[in-house]
């Protein structure tokens, strides 16, 4: 009796290796059209939910968007248009990378570094992997620059706070006045500040 009360506390004690990730509840993400920006209002919750950091989470959907952004007060703020589903793209492949253990399918891990290298450690089956390497999309190349004086052919993805349209090029945000979303126009570059643009049409 006492072997069998041993083992039923044993098996209690396993894991459940069942390798389904229900248990990994994340709330949809939500979109927020702001100017020439898309801020997305409730990274902190998601972060929460994986137990990640907020701000890795936020640097990883940068990547994958292939855009610049801000991190600032539990908001994640992205150059450019996007819609909720984008981020959530973004997000499944955060999880699969930075989250799910590829051996039992369960959420149950941890970030490790070992050697400056990030590794995956799952606390129900015990699987250790390295963080596989994601290649960067949003490199910007010497035709994605932006400088003062020249002119370049911008289509314009947005509408700004007052009115300008928007364009995209490389990290670099266009404001272009008199500019209608749609239009394809040439924009002359008045200035530039960090990653963003103030043009004319020519």
């Amino acid at each position: 009796m006492e072997y069998e009360a041993s083992l039923d506390r044993a098996i209690d004690a396993l894991p459940d290796l069942g390798g389904s990730d229900e248990r990994l509840q994340v709330p949809d993400p939500t979109a927020q059209k702001d100017g020439a920006f898309t801020r997305l209002t409730n990274i902190s919750a998601i972060a929460d939910a994986l137990g990640r950091a907020a701000e890795h989470v936020h640097s990883n959907i940068q990547r994958e968007l292939g855009t610049a952004g801000q991190f600032e007060n539990g908001v994640a703020r992205y150059n450019g248009n996007f819609r909720a589903s984008d981020f959530q793209e973004a997000l499944d492949g955060y999880v699969a990378t930075y989250v799910t253990c590829s051996e039992c399918g369960l959420p149950d891990t941890k970030l490790v570094t070992e050697d400056r290298t990030s590794m995956l450690r799952c606390e129900a089956c015990g699987a250790f992997r390295p963080v596989a390497k994601q290649t960067t999309t949003s490199t910007t190349t010497v035709e994605d620059t932006v400088e003062s004086g020249n002119t370049y052919e911008v289509e314009i993805v947005g509408t700004g706070r007052k009115g300008d349209g928007v364009a995209e090029r490389g990290d670099y945000t266009i404001f272009v006045p008199g500019a209608e979303e749609g239009q394809t126009v040439k924009a002359y570059i008045k200035n530039v500040s960090g990653d963003l643009a103030f043009a004319r049409q020519v």
